[in-house]
Parts: structure tokens; C-alpha cells; sequence
């Protein structure tokens, strides 16, 4: 009974077994189904109409968006698995959130790099200090700066505390990219997805490449996570089994 009510909802975070048997199955059908769906989105892509002002350079909403969307998703799956792993102590979830890391980083480079490709024909600039193009900038320094920390310091525990922290205090910046065209004003343009007011959403001819592309785009970081997860399991799994030799 006494270990019973010791248990808490999130006790299936520390079973790395049960994690590997899960994983094992589900990175490769999460990868097939990014494949799958990633050649069908790039059809679209390329089969779509041009926009009568944006002409060719809408296409490259169904790169940049979507990756844009990941940006501040993966972020929030990081500042999640901070937490679990700061107050929980759950030994998966730092590993969770140490994976997640760089693929929320290289998410948010394309997503800039991106935004500056089509920013150029549309506002005949590469980059202006917009509000939401100066929040994903810092949303990419808080990722860069939990890399930073994780790799710094030499004990793993401080190091991993020390990120935990630097992700929890990130989260505030993710309404901000969320609302910032409509806190400020801004060359950024709003929301038009499913979610947006009526008038600001996309046409039907739009909205499936882009729906199509954002599911590819999650698909595949579900699957680089569980293989970065796994791959970290298997290396703390290492260190431990040469450190019990070592004191053997």
C-alpha cells in the first residue's frame, strides 16, 4: 500500500524499458509517416496556384510556417521536460529535453532563414527588428543557451539543473512570439491558420499544403526525438556500466 501512494502520474517517464520498447516501434513509423507525408506537401507545394501578389514566393510559406510552428512547439516540449526532470527528478525526461534541444534549434534556423528568404521579394529587405522576428531570434539564443549550459559545466547533474532552469525562464517568450503582431505593430502578418478570425484565413488551396507540410514537420521531430532519446539512454547506459567496472 505505502509504495502504491508513492507513486505519482508521472513514474512511466523513469521506466527507460518500457521507453525503448515503445521507441523501437514507434521512431521508424513516425519517420515513415514524415516521409510519406513530406512528398505529398512538396506535390501540393509546387501544384498550388500562385498568389495574386505574392506570386511563386508563396510556396515558400509551406517551408517556413511550418517550421516557424515547430520553433515554439519543440520549445514548449523542452520548458515540459525541464520541468518533470527538475521537480520529478525523472531521469528520462532531462533526456527528453536534452534531445530535443538542437532539433528545436535547427527548427528555428530554418525557420528564420526562411522567413529572410521570403522577406526579401515581399518587404525588400532580408531582415528587419520586427517584433515577431526579434522573438524567435531570442527564442533561438534561449536554445542556444541550454546547449551552452548543458556542454559547459563537467558535473552532468548541475549542468542539467542549471539548463532546466534557463528553459522554465524561456517559456515566457513563447506568448511572445505567439502575439507579438498583435501586441505591436508589425510587417509580420497574423495568424491565418485554422484557428485565425474567418477574413485572415487561408483559402482551402493553401491550407491543405499547409496542413499536409506541418504534419510532416511533426512526424519527423517525433521521430529524431525518440532516436536522440534512445541514443542518450544507450550512452548513460555505457558510462554507468564503465564506471561499475572502473570501481570494480
Amino acid at each position: 500500500m505505502g509504495a502504491h501512494n508513492n507513486k505519482n502520474p508521472f513514474d512511466f517517464l523513469a521506466n527507460p524499458e518500457r521507453f525503448m520498447a515503445f521507441s523501437r516501434w514507434a521512431a521508424p513509423m513516425f519517420g515513415a509517416i514524415a516521409g510519406v507525408l513530406a512528398v505529398i506537401g512538396l506535390i501540393l507545394t509546387f501544384t498550388v496556384p500562385e498568389d495574386y501578389q505574392q506570386g511563386d514566393t508563396v510556396r515558400m510559406m509551406f517551408i517556413h510556417v511550418p517550421a516557424a510552428i515547430l520553433a515554439s512547439f519543440v520549445y514548449l516540449c523542452l520548458g515540459i521536460a525541464s520541468f518533470l526532470a527538475l521537480v520529478f527528478r525523472h531521469v528520462l525526461a532531462d533526456a527528453a529535453a536534452q534531445a530535443c534541444a538542437p532539433l528545436g534549434a535547427a527548427f528555428t534556423v530554418l525557420a528564420l532563414a526562411t522567413g529572410s528568404l521570403w522577406g526579401k521579394p515581399m518587404w525588400g529587405t532580408w531582415w528587419v527588428w520586427d517584433a515577431r522576428l526579434t522573438s524567435v531570434l531570442v527564442l533561438l539564443l534561449f536554445y542556444l543557451g541550454y546547449l551552452a549550459l548543458r556542454g559547459a559545466l563537467d558535473d552532468e547533474q548541475k549542468a542539467a539543473r542549471a539548463a532546466a532552469i534557463l528553459a522554465l525562464v524561456g517559456l515566457i517568450n513563447l506568448p511572445i512570439v505567439k502575439f507579438s503582431v498583435d501586441w505591436w505593430n508589425s510587417l509580420h502578418q497574423g495568424s491565418s491558420t485554422l484557428f485565425a478570425k474567418s477574413e485572415n484565413r487561408l483559402p482551402v488551396v493553401y491550407a491543405w499544403p499547409m496542413l499536409v507540410m506541418s504534419l510532416a514537420y511533426l512526424s519527423a521531430f517525433g521521430a529524431l526525438w525518440l532516436v536522440r532519446i534512445r541514443a542518450l539512454v544507450w550512452r548513460r547506459k555505457a558510462r554507468a556500466l564503465a564506471l561499475k567496472a572502473a570501481e570494480a
